[in-house]
């Protein structure tokens, strides 16, 4: 049905008496006058219950301050607020900052685009369906903050059937508020509370106080407070993400009550990684050594690099699903005490063994994408941020005033992606002369002598090819001279494989064509002599510096060579630096902690999968020939453009 929208706008200005009221109103009138903002789209878009021009319009301005949600197919509020970091950083709702001032100021916007589309969609009834009523539902709150007491309270005020309320809380006095203002609410049954320590963050609380009981349910939520501070103003926009979209939006907690009810094999859900996360947010990063008894104990298999999985922790779940997790007997001395890293803990890895676990056990997950409204089980969500083209992100790098590279799946690639190839052809070449009895012992001889020399020097700085072939020949007692021609071998086997991401290396030369300061950095036992033949040898040209693990004794992988970087970018008087790898915690996660900007790009295995090719990666025949040779290539070839748009 058509909204009569004039007819309803003249009411509301009319009737607008109230200063915030008013406010709107008028930015309602802009945005319909610039064809801006589309009530019919967004009611059905969005699956809301209202052919109200006021509500309609309020929900967006409420829900787009945090949420990437658009008024109309010509408007893009999550592309404003990136390309305007300071009014996401203010809370501000982005059509109305650019109805304000953004146009007067010149400020760019963009009509909306599909950054990801759902490859197939859930669809459930916005009616509550009769056996969604009858499941038997708990809802968990975690409160550390006291004033997440209110703020859960109208999480909770429009949520649609009844449920048992379990809430652990960081202090006694909390206690009596919680009950007292949650009590109000029509659907709670039964309130449960808890005072925890502050060990275990959001899930030892769980896990501890409430793991068993949880298991007398069809299903349960699990949300907990969570704050951060940027340039001395709270923000809560990520929080408030997960709210919506996991507890207080009636449209999508109907639809996903109701598909939990129809499809019991749905056993995990939460909304889409928050948008202003960085693009490989659904990675293992550094957790999975954290994560491994957890998958030695369940008999899981590691899954690839990146996964699907809650960001930040809050999800719904059906019991069954984590079994395992939920029937663990924990006590909060199994968790790491504060003060915790950003990331790399059991907690950051329990995280994201949800997903993991939820599968293992012969459950589904599934997800909401709020730009579009939909359902999906479709998890390449997780790669959205990649599928976009290298020319739509270079003006961005070049605008910058310095930009460093790493080397290896970033400015070269292998012609058949695996690395330890050369090393299995000189492997060949041994073990045809009976220096070794085969290949692969060669290689494990190879590898294992690299990382006792790395062990031997506790990690610390590096070690050059040199160094290894030395200690084989001791070990083979062979004379080093010996050891020294197969190190050239190794490096031979690997030059002739070594071929051009053409396009990061044509970027690197029009940035060298520009007056930049450019850096080549790498983390490799390679010299610098060896780099720079392979970066001749795919086109490298222009002036930089290069700067090699094993020559200077820093590597990025465990931040030595950021906090140098940190040093030449003050001393050469540098504005602003951008690096640019395929290597989640190398390339992007430790360097963008140190306040550096970085480009992530998908590295060969990586974007593989990202394609939806089978799993020949993690073989167990990696290392035979015959598999590299009939997969390494196109892996390799797959690989050579960085990103998954074109």
């Amino acid at each position: 049905m058509k909204i009569p929208f004039k007819k309803q706008l003249k009411r509301i200005i009319k009737g607008s008496r109230d200063p915030q009221r008013s406010y709107r109103a008028g930015i309602l009138a802009s945005a319909l006058r610039g064809g801006l903002f589309d009530p019919a789209w967004y009611k059905d878009t969005y699956k809301l219950e209202t052919d109200d021009l006021e509500q309609l319009f309020s929900d967006y301005f409420r829900k787009s301050s945090f949420a990437n949600v658009n008024p109309s197919p010509s408007f893009d509020s999550e592309t404003y607020h990136k390309l305007h970091t300071d009014v996401y950083h203010l809370g501000l709702c982005p059509l109305a900052h650019y109805l304000e001032h953004g146009q007067r100021e010149g400020r760019m916007a963009t009509p909306a685009t599909n950054k990801w589309s759902p490859s197939s969609e859930l669809k459930a009834s916005t009616a509550l369906t009769e056996s969604a009523k009858e499941q038997k539902v708990a809802v968990h709150l975690h409160i550390f903050y006291e004033d997440f007491i209110e703020r859960f309270y109208h999480t909770l005020v429009q949520f649609p059937v009844e449920f048992d309320l379990l809430l652990t809380l960081s202090k006694p006095e909390y206690i009596e508020l919680a009950k007292a203002r949650f009590g109000k609410l029509k659907n709670v049954k039964q309130i449960d509370t808890a005072v925890v320590p502050n060990r275990g963050r959001n899930f030892g609380p769980l896990l501890v106080e409430y793991g068993s009981k949880l298991q007398e349910y069809d299903l349960f939520c699990h949300l907990h407070s969570k704050k951060s501070l940027y340039s001395g103003k709270e923000q809560t926009q990520w929080s408030d993400y997960q709210n919506e979209f996991i507890l207080k939006d009636p449209s999508v907690t109907t639809r996903l009550l109701n598909m939990f009810s129809d499809h019991p094999e749905l056993g995990l859900y939460y909304p889409t990684s928050f948008w202003m996360m960085p693009s490989w947010v659904n990675h293992w990063t550094c957790n999975k050594g954290f994560a491994q008894p957890f998958l030695d104990e369940w008999q899981v298999q590691m899954q690839s690099d990146f996964l699907p999985y809650p960001v930040g922790g809050m999800f719904w779940a059906r019991p069954k699903a984590l079994q395992q997790l939920l029937s663990k007997r924990f006590s909060y001395e199994d968790f790491p005490a504060e003060p915790l890293p950003n990331d790399g803990s059991m907690l950051h890895a329990i995280e994201r063994l949800l997903g993991v676990l939820t599968e293992h056990n012969g459950f589904e997950q599934f997800f909401y994408y709020p730009p579009t409204g939909q359902f999906t089980q479709d998890s390449s969500y997780i790669y959205m941020n990649y599928n976009q083209s290298l020319e739509s992100v270079s003006s961005a790098i070049h605008a910058y005033h310095a930009v460093s590279f790493d080397v290896f799946d970033t400015l070269v690639r292998r012609e058949f992606s695996e690395p330890d190839y050369a090393k299995l052809l000189l492997g060949k070449s041994l073990a045809e002369q009976g220096v070794v009895n085969d290949a692969q012992t060669f290689v494990r001889l190879r590898n294992e002598t690299e990382f006792e020399l790395r062990k031997e020097s506790s990690f610390q700085g590096d070690i050059s090819i040199e160094a290894i072939y030395r200690r084989i020949a001791s070990s083979l007692n062979v004379p080093e001279s010996k050891a020294d021609e197969w190190m050239w071998q190794e490096f031979s086997h690997d030059l002739a494989m070594i071929q051009p991401k053409n396009e990061m290396v044509e970027l690197f030369n029009q940035l060298s064509q520009s007056e930049k300061n450019l850096f080549i950095i790498s983390d490799t036992y390679y010299t610098p002599h060896q780099i720079e033949k392979m970066l001749r040898k795919v086109g490298i040209h222009g002036r930089y510096q290069l700067l090699v693990s094993s020559e200077e004794q820093k590597r990025k992988d465990n931040g030595t060579m950021w906090r140098y970087m940190k040093e030449q970018v003050t001393e050469k008087k540098i504005s602003s630096l951008i690096h640019i790898g395929d290597n989640v915690r190398a390339d992007a996660q430790i360097p963008g902690d140190l306040g550096f900007s970085t480009f992530h790009i998908l590295h060969p295995n990586d974007k593989w999968l990202a394609c939806g090719f089978p799993d020949v990666i993690s073989s167990a025949e990696k290392l035979n020939e015959l598999h590299i040779l009939k997969w390494g290539s196109m892996i390799s070839d797959n690989g050579r453009y960085p990103l998954i748009g074109g």
